[in-house]
């Protein structure tokens, strides 16, 4: 039997027909869950039409809870009825390029029926304690080998702050958006400044001064995060100005014009800074990219949602050694020449899977390398 259990047209537009259905029930056979208004709320991510008339939700049919993608009719069908089920554009796109994933929950099933059981590597074993090291699994690939980064398109407001992502691990890139469209990398301050944790009011002497409960006052507001927003950028990347003594001008030989020297090339750009503020949990912006377009780019674990729960096909024996290997190694009286080797299929199976899901095309690095026989003035 076939993997792909949807029509074309259940895929590309989201759409199944009924004809020559009698009684009162339908099932719909999408790979996306069909979603039921909730308390006269308005999230439902289908419609039923029917000889082409738009049903209402609980009123005209009802989607049930017990059995997925089943509709219930209040009056029953007739064979010359033509129920069309349409899911709504952001359902649709969602199910776009499913396939080269597979569920944790497959993965676990496939694991007990292929490596679990009488004469088999594990005779024995929990089904959670595999659910456990194939969600361990998944958050270790989710870090450096699976392409879990997620990125959110945001605009800097007049506070130059904005809330770390719900599901955020690490960040990968955060980048500006010019006028063309065109990402700018916004590079991390480093040692330029920092967001300071704690904040503790203190006395003439320096002394913290703590309040009734015996805790540290804190302050509202950092005086170095002020500071560093109302400076001026151009003071710390050595932006060109008319009147800068270290430029040289057009006067000098006409050969060096606008050249610099004396500069720093860890800030010497002019894209903006970025950094975390442990304190407030948000990410910090210099004051010159208020109001502007930024795209944060962050590694997730994978785990944060259900639609998150899925493995690609590429990496898909990389974890099911990852969990061989967990299992046999945290068993007691399993000889260790058996760890070492289920180790080492573990790891040659996750270099498999980076190789794989790297995604290198020998077409786009002919492409680059093309540049080597462009000529070069002096």
């Amino acid at each position: 039997m076939g993997l792909i259990t949807e029509t074309n047209a259940q895929y590309y537009s989201g759409q199944q027909v009924f004809n020559g259905i009698t009684g009162n029930d339908i099932v719909c056979t999408f790979n996306t869950d069909l979603v039921a208004t909730v308390a006269n709320v308005s999230n439902s991510n289908y419609s039923v039409t029917k000889n082409g008339v738009l049903l209402t939700e609980t009123t005209d049919y009802s989607l049930s809870i017990t059995d997925l993608n089943k509709i219930t009719f209040t009056v029953a069908l007739i064979s010359t009825d033509q129920i069309l089920v349409t899911l709504n554009q952001p359902a649709i796109n969602s199910n776009y390029g499913s396939y080269e994933y597979i569920s944790i929950l497959d993965v676990v099933n496939n694991f007990m029926f292929a490596y679990v059981g009488m004469d088999k590597l594990i005779p024995r074993c929990k089904k959670s304690d595999i659910i456990f090291h194939a969600k361990r699994g998944l958050q270790e690939f989710s870090y450096d080998t699976l392409k879990s980064v997620n990125s959110q398109e945001l605009t800097i407001p007049p506070s130059l702050s904005i809330p770390i992502p719900q599901d955020y691990v690490n960040y990968v890139r955060v980048s500006r958006i010019d006028e063309s469209g065109v990402q700018r990398i916004i590079y991390p301050v480093n040692n330029l400044t920092t967001s300071p944790k704690f904040l503790p009011i203190q006395d003439v002497n320096g002394i913290p001064i703590q309040d009734s409960f015996g805790e540290n006052n804190e302050a509202n507001q950092s005086i170095t995060e002020e500071r560093w927003n109302e400076e001026t950028q151009s003071n710390i990347t050595g932006e060109f100005e008319d009147n800068d003594t270290n430029v040289y001008d057009w006067a000098w030989w006409k050969l060096n014009f606008g050249q610099r020297y004396g500069l720093d090339p860890q800030t010497s750009q002019g894209n903006g800074w970025f950094q975390i503020n442990e304190r407030l949990g948000t990410f910090s912006f210099s004051s010159d990219l208020a109001n502007q377009v930024v795209v944060l780019e962050y590694i997730s674990d994978g785990l944060a949602y259900d639609v998150d729960s899925k493995v690609p096909k590429m990496a898909e024996d990389a974890l099911y050694a990852h969990i061989n290997y967990s299992i046999l190694s945290t068993r007691a009286n399993t000889p260790e020449y058996i760890v070492q080797r289920y180790k080492r299929d573990r790891a040659a199976k996750l270099r498999n899977a980076k190789i794989r899901l790297s995604n290198i095309k020998l077409d786009e690095i002919v492409q680059v390398f093309r540049g080597k026989s462009k000529w070069l003035k002096f």
